[in-house]
């Protein structure tokens, strides 16, 4: 069985529903009244909760000690979220010396929401280290310190920022894969569509998207395949209310 090791920052998502049925007399917002709080990991957790749910269970994981915290308040009617609170984000950066063994690992996952956990140096020590196929998701400006990664993952307004250097490198152009939520994703110029669903949440869409992109590719060594599979893997999460994770039973 492939070994995965997953790098990256983790959060803790809670999710706070409740009755919303007036406005605050003092100010023109709405006054919610908690029904029910629900915990989620976020974040490199999510992808890691979201490979184990596929049936990957040879995972090292190594994220930040400390897991900051995305308080959402949700209108339980509506699932509409009045306000998102987010505590203590700044975390430590990464111990390179913890890291495995290049022998012990066959595929990698970079999850960086760029919160001080990886330095570009960091990632580029990595892609450096690992002759394995590597996957990453980032939220940092991109770079020639990504050159050496498998596959990038990046959402298309990742993309709108990136657009410049992407298109005028065409090694990272053709790693690159777009994702544009229900309109699917794009890679290599070819445009991915995903089935037509009722959305009622995207928040981890994106870290189930990556799960489901590198499980796949573990089985057929495809990259086509495996962006049809991480389509569906992420259009049925956001079918769900919260941090989906996924039902491999049902895809």
């Amino acid at each position: 069985m492939s070994r995965v090791l997953v790098i990256g920052e983790s959060c803790k998502d809670v999710f706070i529903y409740g009755d919303v049925s007036r406005l605050n007399p003092e100010a023109p917002v709405p006054i919610i009244t908690p029904i029910k709080t629900i915990f989620n990991n976020g974040m490199s957790s999510n992808v890691v909760d979201n490979l184990k749910s596929l049936g990957i269970t040879d995972i090292i994981h190594i994220t930040n000690d400390y897991l900051f915290k995305k308080t959402r308040y949700v209108d339980e009617s509506y699932n509409y979220i009045l306000l998102r609170i987010d505590e203590n984000e700044s975390v430590e950066r990464i111990n390179l010396d913890i890291l495995p063994d290049s022998s012990l690992v066959d595929y990698i996952i970079i999850s960086d929401y760029n919160k001080g956990f990886l330095e570009n140096s960091d990632i580029e020590y990595i892609c450096k280290k690992y002759d394995a196929p590597i996957f990453i998701d980032t939220k940092k400006p991109i770079g020639d310190w990504i050159c050496n990664v498998s596959y990038i993952k990046i959402n298309n307004t990742e993309y709108q920022k990136n657009k410049k250097y992407i298109d005028s490198n065409l090694d990272i152009k053709t790693k690159t894969i777009i994702t544009k939520g229900r309109y699917g994703c794009v890679h290599n110029g070819i445009q991915y569509p995903t089935q037509e669903v009722l959305i009622k949440d995207v928040v981890g869409a994106g870290d189930t998207f990556l799960a489901g992109l590198v499980f796949s590719y573990i089985q057929t060594n495809s990259i086509d395949q495996s962006i049809k599979y991480a389509n569906k893997c992420s259009a049925q999460v956001v079918q769900r209310r919260g941090v989906g994770i996924i039902n491999k039973e049902e895809l």
